[in-house]
């Protein structure tokens, strides 16, 4: 908890940083955000790359390894079904929601277009809430439902900024699980959301 406590830590220090424009104005006019995930990646994927035991898993998972994004959508979908029932919001939007699967930016931009702005707003608060739960929870989700826990509960995030503290919890086996899961959620966003909303 400690760590994922430090992350939050940093998370709410560069809130009030931009909030109070305490930075030069290049900081706040250039999104470094995306240059620092391009490092993490990559010093992630040098971590997985150097461990044996990671590919080892992989081979040992063969075809099951599907089942971990296949098992994401459905435990979702089942969740924002119950969840709609106790929410103004009906099952197709409650299910679009959802269908982010934590990829927040892209999702709340589609569904904004489709069913406006109020439900982009939620789809937008859900989406990052995910990821926050998944960077905060992460040792406890592991500790109670075990090693893909936290791939199932980052979603789309676990290929990229959930990625890190899922590999230092879970342990550098399960990157490569991880990423695999986190991209076919990515690539499968824009297409659910659509067609949920759509049809």
């Amino acid at each position: 908890m400690k760590n994922s406590l430090i992350i939050v830590g940093f998370f709410v220090l560069g809130i009030l940083i931009g909030l109070y424009n305490l930075l030069p104005k290049i900081f706040i006019e250039t999104d470094f955000s995306v240059y620092a995930l391009y490092i993490l990646m990559f010093l992630v994927g040098v971590g997985i790359g150097s461990d044996k035991k990671a590919w080892e898993v992989l081979k040992n998972a063969k075809l099951k390894i599907i089942l971990v994004p296949l098992t994401v959508i459905i435990g979702t979908f089942f969740g924002v079904t119950i969840m709609s029932l106790f929410v103004d919001i009906g099952l197709r939007e409650s299910l679009a929601i959802g269908a982010g699967f934590g990829y927040y930016s892209l999702s709340s931009i589609f569904i904004t277009k489709i069913s406006g702005e109020a439900l982009g707003v939620v789809a937008l608060i859900s989406n990052i809430s995910r990821e926050i739960s998944t960077l905060l929870l992460t040792p406890l989700l592991l500790r109670y439902f075990g090693k893909l826990a936290p791939i199932a509960s980052g979603g789309a995030t676990s290929m990229d900024t959930t990625l890190p503290i899922i590999t230092k919890f879970a342990g550098k086996e399960y990157a490569i699980i991880s990423v695999f899961s986190g991209i076919v959620l990515t690539i499968l966003v824009p297409f659910l959301v659509i067609f949920i909303l759509k049809f």
